[in-house]
């Protein structure tokens, strides 16, 4: 009979440091096997960067520029799976390596299970529903905030729902954690993402889960607050430091809180990309997340970047349903925000109440 402890893991090894990323070659190396490459899946925004020259590319690799246009679609992480199996026509790769920002880290997690496990991507939307480790995975972030190269999470969005393909499989078996990568990160997308780090971890301080998952997440905001001291000085390193211990909190939760399954609402029904959708729901929840709402509005103040307003003023009451919906589907962070009843406390009324605020 099970005594209610979760067996947690993180990310096996990580490197971190300015200039880090030149270790890649030295580590891939210790992972290739003849007749089988490596596959990088590398954020398109460098499809002119002469990325070649950052990555270790040996001349039997495949290289798969992935599109961030969108949040990640279950339909195109498919696609992508079917690319790599196209392209490595023997076996598996020696290694699937994931550069790019939170969309690039969960395809390639989701990329590296599926290589591995039969089925579509949309099969495992839900908690711990794979069942054969994935190819191994390294994940290089090049924007902080979400926490994807620490957590146990792929998200995705299917024709059903936004939720993740949460395993212990889905964790990266190595990550390298380059601060230099995060110069080039436009402001308005810089700050959505940081901050999508800032609720997360309000999130899981306020939840039920552990208090190794709360000091995780109350470091990772302290270091968040300190890097984000001075607007024109930015430290990028404590922000990468900070969305990596988020990332760790996340991969050792067992649940959350409120403001994740609103934001997957919002992203599912009106196609915002997370970061946003994040913030988004984040500034409409005083009643549960009180001075940090306060503290949250200061840094958007400071770096001077607006929230956008009457987001679902026009929506239809169906598309407010669908919303309320795909939120009510995140049972693990509902019952760690209210407990076993919390259906009979956040309601699918109360949720849309939430919404019209947005």
């Amino acid at each position: 009979m099970s005594n209610g402890f979760k067996n947690c893991k993180n990310v096996p090894q990580y490197m971190y440091g300015e200039g880090s990323i030149a270790e890649l070659k030295n580590i891939l190396s210790k992972k290739r096997q003849e007749g089988s490459p490596v596959v990088f899946l590398v954020d398109d925004f460098f499809t002119d960067k002469n990325i070649q020259n950052t990555l270790p590319i040996e001349s039997e690799d495949v290289l798969i520029f992935i599109s961030t246009e969108h949040e990640p679609k279950a339909e195109y992480i498919d696609e992508v799976t079917d690319m790599v199996k196209s392209k490595v026509r023997k076996g598996l790769p020696s290694a699937i390596v994931g550069m790019g920002g939170g969309t690039v880290m969960d395809i390639s997690k989701c990329v590296s299970l599926l290589l591995t496990n039969p089925g579509k991507a949309e099969d495992y939307q839900g908690w711990d529903l794979v069942k054969n480790p994935g190819v191994y995975k390294i994940g290089i972030p090049t924007i902080s905030g979400t926490g994807a190269e620490a957590s146990r999470t792929g998200v995705f969005t299917s024709k059903r729902v936004k939720l993740g393909m949460n395993s212990e499989y889905s964790i990266f078996d190595q990550i390298i954690l380059d601060p230099e990568l995060l110069r080039t990160v436009p402001k308005e997308k810089f700050i959505f993402t940081i901050m999508d780090c800032y609720a997360h971890d309000v999130e899981l301080m306020n939840g039920t889960d552990s208090e190794i998952t709360k000091a995780l997440a109350s470091s990772s905001l302290n270091i968040l607050r300190e890097a984000l001291k001075d607007p024109q000085n930015i430290n990028h390193a404590k922000l990468m430091l900070s969305s990596y211990l988020g990332g760790c909190a996340m991969a050792t939760a067992s649940g959350g809180h409120v403001c994740h399954p609103v934001s997957y609402g919002l992203g599912f029904v009106l196609g915002h990309r997370h970061g946003l959708s994040v913030c988004l729901a984040f500034n409409a929840l005083e009643e549960y997340y009180g001075g940090y709402i306060t503290e949250f509005r200061d840094i958007f103040s400071r770096f001077n970047v607006e929230l956008p307003k009457g987001v679902t003023k026009s929506a239809t009451e169906e598309q407010l349903d669908q919303m309320a919906e795909a939120t009510l589907k995140n049972e693990k962070p509902l019952e760690s925000a209210f407990g076993k009843n919390w259906r009979e406390v956040f309601t699918k009324e109360k949720v849309k109440e939430i919404l019209k605020r947005i």
